[in-house]
């Protein structure tokens, strides 16, 4: 499905499903050099159980036009503008990793908008080590290779990710390598990253949200480990945590644990 929003093309996998404005909406937003397709089986399910899926490339990402969002505001109001352009009033946004500081801050710009926030594989502030967003800008596919060792747990899926005999770590490596290389006017990697690090109203953010707040957070992961989500989560007004047997890579390294969390969630909160 293609939406113009603020007069860019923007794609959103809808999950094989048409697009239906009577049916609650949940939009799911991707991290830094990732696209829509890190969703997969969430976003599948979700199409097929009664609800409209917006499974979007952010801007200047893959199938989606535009600049990408330097900030973590600037992406915010992309996804209220995204719901304008789709007639959507009211929706449920899930985000991954800097999809999740997307999502807090839009469902904190507009409370009356966003009936649930979903934060998976989440921390703030979200602090990016220098030599990582140096890597990111100098030498992106070291910083690739560097990504992938610290967001992945274990080496192959279970079956309901992508089938018997995926390899993780090549399987990200080639789609940050297809996302790097989509945008070649911007480095999407370092912007992505910059937009993380700089992050700093997480905490006002999340005492303006009015929704409920689900954090699904992996147990070894690396990236953002669960630890650095406590202070946020206490600021949440009517928060509650899964934790899950995996790394950063949490919708492939445990994708039916993410979807039964997702799931179970929203249909508690509709």
């Amino acid at each position: 499905m293609e939406l113009l929003v603020d007069g860019h093309k923007t794609y959103c996998y809808t999950g094989g499903k048409p697009f239906d404005a009577a049916k609650p909406t949940v939009v799911f937003i991707h991290g830094v050099l990732n696209d829509h397709s890190v969703w997969i089986l969430q976003s599948r399910w979700f199409a097929h159980h009664g609800w409209n899926v917006l499974a979007v490339d952010l801007p200047g990402h893959c199938r989606s036009e535009g600049p990408p969002p330097t900030s973590v505001e600037a992406a915010a109001q992309f996804v209220l503008a995204l719901l304008d352009a789709a007639g959507v009033e009211k929706a449920a946004l899930a985000g991954h990793s800097f999809g999740s500081l997307i999502a807090l801050e839009a469902a904190a710009r507009a409370p009356e908008r966003v009936t649930h926030l979903a934060m998976v594989g989440t921390a703030y502030p979200m602090t990016v080590s220098p030599a990582l967003l140096e890597a990111s800008l100098d030498d992106p596919q070291r910083a690739i290779a560097m990504v992938n060792s610290f967001s992945h747990s274990m080496l192959a899926p279970p079956p309901s990710t992508l089938g018997p005999g995926t390899w993780l770590y090549g399987g990200s490596r080639a789609l940050m390598r297809r996302v790097l290389a989509s945008n070649r006017e911007v480095n999407v990697f370092h912007v992505g990253f910059k937009a993380c690090n700089d992050y700093a109203n997480g905490e006002a953010a999340m005492a303006a949200v009015q929704c409920p707040v689900l954090f699904v957070l992996g147990r070894s992961d690396q990236m953002t480990p669960p630890r650095a989500t406590q202070a946020l989560a206490a600021k949440a007004r009517d928060g509650r945590t899964v934790q899950v047997a995996a790394g950063h890579a949490l919708m492939s390294e445990a994708p039916d644990e993410v979807l039964f969390a997702l799931r179970d969630f929203f249909s508690a909160a509709r």
